[in-house]
C-alpha cells in the first residue's frame, strides 16, 4: 500500500463521520488525535521507546479492546486525561508535548460505531510500508484534500509542497541556525527546512553532540494562533 492509497483510505473515513455532523477540517483533527495514539503504539511495539510514553489507560489497546458506549466514554475520558494530565486530584502525566498536542482536545463523535470503525481501519494500515518521510507526506496529503474541499485547509491557506521546497532552496537554511516561522500553520516550512539540512549533513550525524542537541531542541521555532492547526503542527 503506497502513501497515496493510505491517504485515500484515511480520507474515506471522513464519510463515516458525516452522520455526526463532522466536517472535513474537524475530521482531520479527529483523525490526528487517534492517529497519534496509533503510531505511538506501533513504535512501542517495535521497541523504539524504552518506556511507553503514554500513561496507562491512555494507550491504543485501551481503545481497541473496548466497544459501544464503553469505548466512546473511555475515549472522552482519555482525551481529558491527556489534555489536563490529571484524573481528578491525581497527576497522570506531566509531559509538556502531550499536554500541548491534546490541549483542550475534545471529540464530536456521538456514535460509538463510528469511533469503532475508525479504530478498526487504522489498525489495518501497514505503517511499515510508509517510507522514512512518509508520515509527513500522509499529513500533507490529508491537508491538501482538506484544502481542496474547504478552500482553506483547517481554516488556513494550504501552501503546495513544491512552493515550500522552492522557498527553502532559495533561503538555504544551515545547521546551528534558528529557523523561525511566525505563522507556522501545520509547520510545513519548518519540516521542509529540517529535511533540507538533514539531506546535507548526514541526518545531523556530522555535527557535534552539542549541535545535534541544538537541532533537536532549539533550532526550530513556530508560532500558530489557531488551536487545531497548532495541534496538527505538533
Amino acid at each position: 500500500m503506497n502513501n497515496n492509497e493510505i491517504v485515500q483510505k484515511l480520507w474515506n473515513l471522513c464519510d463515516v463521520l458525516r452522520d455526526d455532523g463532522i466536517n472535513y477540517s474537524d475530521y482531520v483533527t479527529e483523525l490526528v488525535s487517534l492517529l497519534f495514539l496509533n503510531l505511538v503504539n506501533e513504535n512501542a511495539e517495535t521497541g523504539v521507546f524504552e518506556d511507553h510514553p503514554l500513561p496507562e489507560g491512555c494507550r491504543w489497546q485501551d481503545l481497541s479492546e473496548r466497544s459501544g458506549l464503553n469505548l466512546l466514554d473511555h475515549y472522552r475520558r482519555l482525551l481529558l486525561l491527556l489534555s489536563t494530565g490529571k484524573d481528578g486530584d491525581k497527576i497522570v502525566h506531566q509531559d509538556p508535548l502531550l499536554l500541548a498536542i491534546y490541549a483542550n482536545a475534545q471529540t464530536r463523535i456521538r456514535e460509538p460505531r463510528h469511533l469503532e470503525q475508525m479504530i478498526t481501519e487504522l489498525d489495518k494500515v501497514d505503517w511499515f510500508s510508509v517510507q522514512q518521510d512518509g508520515l509527513g507526506d500522509l499529513y500533507e496529503g490529508l491537508l491538501e484534500k482538506n484544502a481542496n474541499e474547504t478552500k482553506s485547509g483547517a481554516g488556513q491557506y494550504f501552501t503546495p509542497r513544491a512552493l515550500i521546497n522552492a522557498m527553502v532552496n532559495v533561503i538555504k537554511p544551515q545547521p546551528k541556525e534558528v529557523i523561525q516561522d511566525p505563522a507556522a500553520g501545520t509547520a510545513g516550512f519548518l519540516i521542509a527546512a529540517d529535511q533540507y539540512m538533514k539531506q546535507r549533513s548526514d541526518d545531523y550525524y556530522d555535527l557535534s553532540p552539542k549541535d545535534r542537541e541544538f537541532q533537536e531542541r532549539k533550532a526550530f521555532v513556530g508560532v500558530e494562533l489557531v488551536p487545531n492547526t497548532r495541534r496538527l503542527a505538533l
